[in-house]
């Protein structure tokens, strides 16, 4: 599973950091979903491999503007692609009328059906097609209320159909010849032999692989609403707004999480790969306040793998559950440990 990221400031854009946005799709798939869409999110898409073409589907985590301005641009910019496919856009209720009034108001025209989904129809797990929407097959995808000023909520992307491969050992130990029939138990089907057995297919297939499990949260004051949705994710991405000492002096206003906080949870609910993203601009690489205070808060409460997104980032979730940035070079893209992925101190 390959997570992009797209936009990792919080308000307003910095120099180096655009608002929120992140793509989200399966290793090497043309296919692809996005996470929130900031203004000037398909400026960040141009700098990546994806396109607007092959987007499946659109997840709006609530309506502030720094996660969905950029959502009008991006619809426009797919028509004048000459884009003919459906596209879901799933989001709170709001967000349709927002879209359809900017349309009229623009005399915006799309060429492409746009099939609008709420979060509370992804209740449960629901792999494909729950309401005729195009949304990935391999894909299961469910909806987490969160705490903001704005309802506001996280999506949940785990892998749907996990195939199971045939015990290729016990089969020849239980002299079934190599033949056709062996893609029928692949399939699941039993088979009867030329010597008459029955040959069941459960007694022959190895356990399917553990779904792997991505969890996308939009803003959220109070990270432990994720308990159930994010207990032994392979991967949380989660605001980090300000680091503790900020926030207390901010208040609870804003309705956003510290870096210690939220930290705090991904190490009680067992996340193996926390990626940090929406940073205040008040902090930056060099100044007053460095990017490495909210580094080294989270560092003192979680010990997995901890990230702080940058834009552009582009990562790989392999089938072991161990997260790392994608380096690209002139020949080949190969997985490195990205210089935010060190040990935990």
């Amino acid at each position: 599973m390959e997570i992009i990221v797209l936009g990792t400031s919080a308000g307003t854009p910095t120099r180096q950091r655009n608002m929120s946005g992140l793509a989200l799709r399966l290793r090497g798939a043309k296919q692809w979903v996005l996470v929130d869409c900031a203004e000037g999110t398909q400026h960040r898409i141009l700098r990546t491999p994806l396109s607007v073409m092959s987007l499946r589907a659109v997840f709006i985590t609530h309506l502030h503007g720094d996660h969905c301005y950029g959502l009008p641009g991006l619809l426009a910019s797919a028509a004048m692609a000459g884009r003919s496919d459906a596209l879901t856009v799933v989001g709170p209720p709001p967000l349709r009328g927002m879209i359809e009034a900017i349309m009229v108001a623009s005399q915006l025209s799309l060429p492409f059906p746009l099939v609008w989904l709420t979060p509370s129809d992804l209740a449960g797990d629901l792999a494909g097609d729950p309401a005729g929407a195009p949304l990935m097959p391999e894909l299961a995808v469910d909806a987490t209320a969160l705490s903001h000023g704005l309802p506001c909520w996280a999506y949940g992307f785990t892998e749907a159909a996990m195939a199971r491969h045939l015990d290729t050992e016990k089969l020849r130990a239980d002299a079934v010849p190599a033949s056709p029939l062996w893609g029928d138990l692949q399939k699941g089907r039993d088979v009867t032999l030329a010597d008459g057995r029955v040959i069941k297919a459960t007694d022959y297939l190895l356990p399917p692989r553990r779904a792997r499990r991505i969890v996308v949260a939009g803003d959220n004051d109070r990270p432990e609403l994720l308990a159930t949705a994010a207990h032994g994710a392979d991967v949380l991405v989660h605001e980090a707004t300000y680091t503790e000492d900020v926030l207390q002096k901010i208040g609870p206003g804003p309705q956003h999480t510290s870096a210690m906080r939220v930290a705090r949870f991904a190490e009680e609910a067992g996340v193996r790969n926390l990626v940090l993203t929406h940073f205040s601009p008040r902090y930056q690489d060099r100044g007053a306040l460095p990017m490495a205070l909210l580094e080294d808060e989270a560092r003192a409460q979680y010990n997995g793998n901890l990230i702080l997104a940058r834009d552009l980032d582009h990562y790989v979730l392999d089938r072991s559950g161990a997260l790392a940035r994608m380096e690209q070079t002139p020949a080949s893209a190969r997985a490195v440990p990205s210089t935010s992925d060190r040990q935990p101190r």
